[in-house]
């Protein structure tokens, strides 16, 4: 029997599943906010009259029960092998890096990660760096084992000014107790189109006139147009429009500023799918859908 394609309850808890377990891959979401992430500390440091709904609510609850609790955009992908063998992708580790593994690696119980993909040298995508020496597998002799990172040429010369301990493979000066992450720097061609294979997970672009995706993963920056006028994020109803046009089987939204109100947000999205036939939510934080990959 074919999963449930509708998406989770609106006030489902941040650290549901999608649909119901089953022996196969997944996709964990170890954040689904902004580069600022939520809540805004602006918001309740310089609180406002009225103060934002929000990020209120962001510390109403504890975060693994509060879906509008949303650390830098992050996903984790869990392949499981044909032979039942798992590999953990890392997709992005920003400037919450740190208590994303805390949080949602404790939850979902995962142990290491075999390989990072870094979509841009932006602080939210890369700050976490810092912290590859804690999820780094081991061998069978508990010595730390070389993690492959895939990045641009550009992103790379970024990280070589923001990390070049982290690049020459040794830890930061006077810090002797730090251990030295060993990282494979592997740089993506320059040819966007060329596919490439992480942890026995190929990546291909997403050609023009694909045929139709399981599940497409997209952003929605701001609310309606509100937001910053030169934004080069998505609103929300851009967003919406792009998804009539790909047409996938179902869409889960990322990178929510706090315009968003989780639950309010997604009842309206509700009603949209029903209108469109695409079933589309916004995702949250400690979210894990299954999918065949």
């Amino acid at each position: 029997m074919e999963p449930d394609p509708v998406a989770p309850p609106a006030g489902g808890t941040a650290a549901s599943v999608w649909p119901p377990p089953q022996p196969s891959s997944s996709l964990i979401f170890l954040g689904t906010g902004c580069s600022g992430a939520l809540p805004d500390t602006r918001c309740l440091i310089r609180a406002s009259t009225p103060p934002c709904a929000v990020c209120s609510l962001g510390l109403s609850l504890p975060p693994e029960r509060n879906p509008n609790y949303r650390l830098n955009t992050s996903l984790l992908i869990d392949y499981c092998h044909d032979d039942g063998t798992h590999k953990y992708i890392l997709i992005d580790i920003g400037k919450t890096f740190r208590e994303q593994v805390l949080r949602w690696f404790v939850h979902h119980k995962v142990p290491s990660v075999d390989s990072i993909i870094l979509t841009h040298e932006h602080a939210d995508a890369v700050l976490g760096l810092d912290e590859v020496w804690v999820v780094q597998p081991r061998n069978y002799r508990n010595e730390i084992k070389q993690i492959p990172i895939f990045l641009t040429q550009f992103a790379m010369d970024s990280i070589t000014r923001r990390f070049p301990y982290l690049v020459e493979q040794k830890p930061e000066d006077g810090d002797e107790d730090a251990q030295a992450a060993k990282i494979d720097w592997k740089i993506i061609e320059e040819d966007v189109e060329k596919p490439f294979v992480a942890s026995g997970l190929e990546f291909v672009p997403l050609p023009t006139g694909a045929g139709q995706l399981d599940l497409l993963i997209l952003e929605a920056n701001a609310l309606h147009g509100v937001g910053d006028a030169f934004s080069t994020h998505l609103t929300l109803s851009e967003t919406l429009d792009a998804i009539k046009r790909i047409r996938p089987k179902r869409a889960l939204l990322i990178g929510m500023r706090h315009f968003f109100e989780h639950q309010r947000e997604n009842q309206m999205l509700a009603e949209w799918s029903i209108s469109e036939g695409i079933p589309v939510q916004l995702a949250h934080d400690g979210l894990r859908a299954f999918i065949d990959l």
